[in-house]
């Protein structure tokens, strides 16, 4: 009977458990219900890949209005590929914000960090879930309230003005997608998803579709920071609560990325989207533009939190180099480093939390001598920081191979050496660390010997041997990007 509803309670849960939080007050019996439905909806999200797995497309028919007319839940190779990876990083990071919470947001303000964690996962989840446009729309401003409170709520009073900026770009974003969809349901009279995308040939001729398309087009880029609509996303992580950084960082932009593939493959699909607009070669341009540009700031970062916020930006770039390359090989590379950058930078963030509690910051002062003053800690970052840059045996190798193959399969051979390239650029901000940890003596800022506390230290080392496990075992990354890229480009789901 609950394995019918699943696709519902996997959002219901968390929702509910926001104001239930909100009510109780307390940090502790907040921190346990936020774990408590985080944990459920992970377990939800793997009984849904399973089911997806077996059996195909699940849908679900919200009180029991069939679609079209209702909303639908619909859970297909890549929306069950999305929702366990956010599910996943939810329900880690859970636990290790019980410690990180305590040390950087003021007691009184403690429950709410935890409500907005569940407000923002059954957000986020409802995004890569549903099967209504506007509905997508609604899930999608849930998680970003909850996106702008978790990011005030750094203890850092420039927490608030990137939170302020993160507010403008993100409402515009949102209004640039509502308004494509507006002009998508004149046009085909329906909000959902798959039945959009059977009527939009008919109705495909003139402005209207193209204008929509570069509505939804923009609106999500500015969601997913895309290079140069990214200037929102380097203060939104450097100064938000560690636990917040590192759930944002590795699930809000991959969603958005979601969106997108979803919008561009599943509605309009590859060639309408290639005949309406010139998108592969703007997504291509973009992307490397993001790769390079992106990579050499981060290069010159006093703050690591800071570094791997703009290291962010660019392996967005190679995301949507993938995109763009609208190969199944590139579609492939795409899906499957949004899987893997996810738990390399959720790793990276979770790693840099402890540093920040221990140090009271991470800027490259505090980083001297930790290899020293906090060994398993500096060791994580550095083998988190192998995937980074995509070293043989770690995730990220994976995701730039089927990179180089796709930009192969697509006649690029420049682009292939390209992203082999930009890796060096990684070498050397990752470098910069290693130096800093392993080679310079410790400072007046740097932390006194010990780790962080063993919750927050087992939960990052998890992420870690993640990174290592997907480096050898491919079967769930590669074989469920590879059925999303199927899926993606008009094959069985």
């Amino acid at each position: 009977m609950i394995a019918a509803h699943l696709p519902a309670l996997a959002v219901v849960v968390p929702l509910a458990a926001a104001p239930l939080i909100v009510l109780v007050r307390h940090a502790g019996a907040a921190w346990a219900l936020a774990v408590a439905a985080a944990w459920f909806s992970f377990g939800a999200s793997l009984a849904l890949a399973a089911q997806v797995a077996d059996a195909g497309v699940v849908s679900y028919a919200m009180g029991n209005w069939p679609p079209p007319w209702g909303i639908e839940y619909r859970v297909d190779a890549l929306s069950a590929f999305v929702v366990v990876l956010v599910s996943a990083i939810g329900a880690a990071v859970a636990p290790y914000a019980l410690k990180s919470v305590a040390a950087e947001v003021p007691g009184e303000l403690r429950y709410l960090y935890y409500a907005m964690h569940c407000l923002c996962l059954a957000g986020l989840l409802g995004m890569a879930m549903t099967g209504d446009a506007f509905n997508l729309f609604v899930f999608m401003e849930v998680a970003s309230l909850a996106m702008y409170v978790l990011i005030a709520l750094g203890r850092d009073r420039r927490a608030l003005l990137a939170s302020y900026q993160y507010l403008l770009l993100g409402t515009i974003g949102a209004t640039f997608y509502v308004i494509g969809v507006g002009v998508l349901y004149l046009q085909t009279g329906t909000l959902n998803i798959a039945d959009m995308a059977a009527r939009l040939p008919a109705v495909a001729g003139g402005r209207p579709a193209p204008a929509a398309l570069a509505f939804i087009t923009a609106g999500m880029s500015l969601k997913l920071a895309l290079f140069p609509l990214h200037l929102w996303l380097p203060n939104a992580y450097a100064y938000a609560p560690s636990a917040a950084t590192a759930f944002l960082a590795a699930t809000a932009t991959k969603v958005s990325v979601y969106v997108l593939l979803r919008f561009h493959f599943s509605v309009f699909g590859e060639s309408a989207v290639t005949a309406l607009l010139p998108m592969p070669e703007i997504l291509i341009a973009l992307s490397i533009a993001a790769i390079v540009t992106a990579s050499l700031v981060a290069v010159w970062q006093a703050d690591f939190k800071r570094l791997l916020a703009y290291s962010s930006v660019a392996q967005i770039g190679y995301i949507t180099l993938g995109i763009g390359l609208a190969t199944r090989d590139g579609l492939t590379a795409a899906v499957v480093h949004l899987f893997n950058h996810g738990i390399t930078k959720g790793a990276l963030f979770l790693l840099a939390g402890g540093i920040v509690l221990r140090a009271g910051g991470a800027r490259f002062e505090n980083l001297r001598g930790l290899g020293r003053s906090m060994p398993l800690t500096a060791l994580g970052i550095t083998l988190a920081g192998l995937s980074l840059i995509g070293v043989p045996g770690t995730a990220g190798f994976i995701s730039k191979w089927y990179l180089v193959l796709g930009a192969i399969e697509a006649g690029m051979w420049w682009l292939a050496a390209l992203v082999v390239l930009t890796s060096l650029i990684a070498v050397v901000y990752v470098w910069r660390f290693v130096e800093a940890a392993y080679l310079s003596e410790p400072g007046e800022a740097a932390p006194r010997p010990g780790e962080a506390p063993m919750p927050m230290l087992v939960v990052s080392w998890l992420m870690v041997a993640a990174c290592l496990w997907f480096g050898f075992d491919t079967s769930f990354t590669v074989g469920g990007a590879s059925r999303a890229a199927q899926l993606l480009l008009g094959g069985a789901p």
